[in-house]
């Protein structure tokens, strides 16, 4: 319990350092793997009944040669590509969003330092300390975040383009 208590004290000691851009990236970091954790689950359950209930679908069919079948199969395999890459590019917009606060973070935390040097000088670097820390933690945070989700979101792109390319394979069709 101390250490949990220990956490969430170094947390908020961090978030308030970074000012309140930090909040919103670590929100919309939080959001983003979320969205990833979701869509490794849906690989690994409900896309797996689904191409299963594709194929057997195709398999059961008992013509699969003409203009007609290649039309339904061609539906199928979107059917299950869309259902496999809708939410990717949400998350590929959440990579996208996090350096982007992260550079907001540094121009308010520009503007903390620039407003202390207009109140007391240059010659008080302990009172400039705060607003340096909030212009470089966010900045760090925010490309912490896109690096994180471009490892991410490449996997599961790369991922979804061989399970698609998998079931064309699969979904054969005869001559």
């Amino acid at each position: 319990m101390y250490s949990l208590i220990e956490w969430y004290e170094a947390t908020r000691d961090f978030l308030t350092q970074g000012g309140p851009i930090l909040t919103w990236i670590a929100w919309l970091m939080l959001f983003m793997w979320v969205l990833i954790v979701e869509r490794v689950i849906y690989l690994r359950t409900e896309h797996r009944k689904s191409v299963r209930m594709a194929l057997e679908t195709w398999e059961s069919r008992p013509e699969r040669s003409s203009w007609n079948a290649r039309q339904i199969r061609d539906a199928m395999i979107s059917r299950v590509k869309l259902s496999l890459t809708h939410p990717l590019s949400l998350i590929q917009t959440c990579v996208a969003l996090c350096p982007l606060l992260g550079l907001l973070g540094t121009v308010t935390g520009m503007i903390a330092v620039f407003d202390v040097m207009a109140i007391s000088g240059t010659g008080n670097a302990r009172s400039m300390a705060s607003g340096v820390s909030m212009a470089t933690i966010p900045t760090m945070a925010g490309m912490v975040g896109a690096l994180s989700g471009v490892f991410a979101i490449t996997w599961l792109m790369r991922k979804a383009e061989t399970e698609i390319e998998s079931l064309k394979d699969n979904m054969t069709m005869d001559h």
